[in-house]
């Protein structure tokens, strides 16, 4: 039996301005914000060499990560989810 996709990651959310510099114009899903974070960080080479769990912030993310200059992806998730509104 195919797994019902939740509705709750398909509903399109606003996003902020810091994070649609990122991703794009909004409104998107978050699993499509998510899938567009993760095309950034891998094109401009974000990803830490040693650790992939750890992102290295740009200065673009850097506003999206609250300031900090690294963060692990289970985090970086809970930080842009306050970048998304219904």
């Amino acid at each position: 039996m195919p797994r019902k996709a939740n509705p709750a990651l398909l509903k399109p959310l606003k996003l902020s301005a810091a994070l649609e510099a990122v991703v794009g114009k909004g409104p998107l899903p978050r699993g499509q914000v998510v899938k567009k974070l993760w095309e950034y960080i891998k094109s401009n080479g974000l990803q830490d060499q040693v650790n992939k769990r750890n992102i290295n912030a740009d200065a673009k993310l850097k506003v999206l990560f609250g300031g900090k200059d690294m963060v692990n992806m289970f985090e970086m998730t809970k930080l842009v989810s306050a970048h998304m509104t219904n």
